[in-house]
């Protein structure tokens, strides 16, 4: 589990640690990451921290075998982990560019790399779940030239993967979200008169009208992690509330 201490990751952790899962979890706080590794300790959740991001080949190689020493092998990879950096093309340098670009798109690239190869040798097949986002779809006018691009990119390494690794047996897969509650979004659920007026903006095109939680990720990310999506790779499923269907 690659970005663990997020709010899509915790959910992911409890999702797949209550259906039985041995979890490696990874995140940069150190702090945020001991916090986790009890958390799930106490509800009896096998788990295994490292605290490294997916920067590096030498991190991701870290990570997997970490999962192979505490596990004896890795079956499912979801990587959580992600940054936005708000602001209009014209004052986005290209290190900020580049900075989410190596969070959303090299990183994941790096642990798939990684993973995978582990993944074909044990010959056994796997799950790979990205994160994606409805903006790897749909473009927005408030600077999210660095975040929409690296989505769709994420897009499309799920579709080249999926189309790679199928005679494998490894299934490759992105969840896409629109909002949900998380620390980058929480202003949007507050009650004044700022968030409301966004909020009722944004929920004129969510048909189920309201706004996401991440628990509503848990049951996307189980069907991806389990033997049921055993026939779907390649494919971004949007638990956006209908937001992106009109």
């Amino acid at each position: 589990m690659v970005g663990a201490t997020g709010s899509f990751g915790k959910v992911a952790c409890a999702t797949l640690g209550d259906a039985g899962a041995r979890l490696v979890v990874t995140a940069g706080s150190k702090d945020d990451l001991a916090a986790l590794e009890a958390e799930l300790g106490t509800a009896g959740i096998d788990a295994v921290a490292v605290n490294r991001r997916p920067n590096t080949e030498a991190d991701c190689d870290a990570i997997v075998d970490a999962a192979v020493e505490a596990f004896g092998g890795v079956d499912i990879l979801v990587v959580a982990s992600g940054v936005n950096d708000v602001a209009m093309i014209g004052e986005l340098t290209p290190d900020r560019f580049q900075k989410v670009m190596l969070a959303n798109v090299e990183g994941a690239w790096l642990m798939a790399r990684a993973a995978g190869k582990r993944m074909i040798e044990q010959g056994h097949g796997g799950k790979v779940v990205f994160t994606s986002s409805a903006r790897g779809k749909l473009g927005h006018p408030a600077g999210y030239s660095a975040y929409c691009t690296s989505k769709s990119a994420v897009d499309g390494l799920t579709k080249a993967l999926g189309c790679e690794w199928g005679k494998h047996g490894i299934t490759v897969n992105a969840i896409a979200p629109t909002v949900f509650r998380s620390p980058l979004t929480a202003w949007m659920f507050e009650d004044n008169e700022n968030a409301a007026n966004v909020r009722t903006g944004f929920l004129a095109r969510v048909p189920v009208g309201r706004l996401g939680e991440p628990e509503d990720l848990a049951g996307p990310l189980l069907f991806l992690c389990s033997r049921a999506s055993d026939f779907h790779t390649g494919h971004i499923i949007y638990a956006d509330g209908g937001y992106t269907a009109g």
